[in-house]
């Protein structure tokens, strides 16, 4: 029976299981989104939520206690600086998980495992789109432009006038030329 079973050993050793969650916390930190499988990024999922917990309060020993899981002082900067300011509202959730389907090899259940905060695609669009200009005018633009550009716009009619006369004699002198 597995009552009380809490952990996934993933089939390793206690200090291979807890570097490698180590790291992956750090590549988590540090680039926002990895991929892994389902069953390591559950259990990472509770090994780096209390370590974003601990990073809401900026003081010399929560970075110590961090800092002895993550053993990466480079994730560690990047965790107090960028990240715990971006979530300092959100009362938990921090990370989602994305199933992506198997993998080729060995069919193993595959996923993304983001933090919640730093998906631009996610968020509603809000930082992503630019604002946007329709390039209607209005009817007082189109009447104020008339009146401006009336003089200028015969001229340019006389000037089209002018230009396609000449231009119709080399096609013509040409076209007698490949006829002969």
């Amino acid at each position: 029976m597995r009552h009380q079973k809490v952990i996934n050993h993933l089939g390793r050793t206690s200090s291979h299981r807890k570097a490698m969650l180590a790291n992956m916390a750090s590549s988590l930190i540090l680039h926002k989104r990895i991929t892994t499988t389902t069953a390591k990024a559950k259990a990472l999922r509770t090994f780096v939520e209390p370590l974003i917990t601990k990073s809401k309060e900026d003081s010399t020993h929560s970075r110590r206690m961090v800092f002895s899981h993550l053993k990466d002082k480079l994730a560690v900067a990047e965790l107090f600086r960028e990240v715990s300011p971006k979530i300092a509202e959100r009362p938990g959730g921090y990370t989602r998980i994305l199933k992506i389907g198997n993998r080729i090899g060995d069919n193993a259940d595959m996923c993304v495992l983001e933090l919640v905060d730093y998906n631009v695609n996610m968020l509603g669009g809000e930082t992503t789109k630019a604002k946007t200009t329709r390039r209607k005018r209005s009817t007082k633009k189109k009447t104020e432009g008339i009146e401006e550009h009336a003089p200028t716009a015969k001229t340019g009619a006389e000037k089209v006038k002018k230009s396609k006369a000449p231009a119709t004699k080399p096609t013509d002198t040409a076209e007698e030329a490949a006829k002969e």
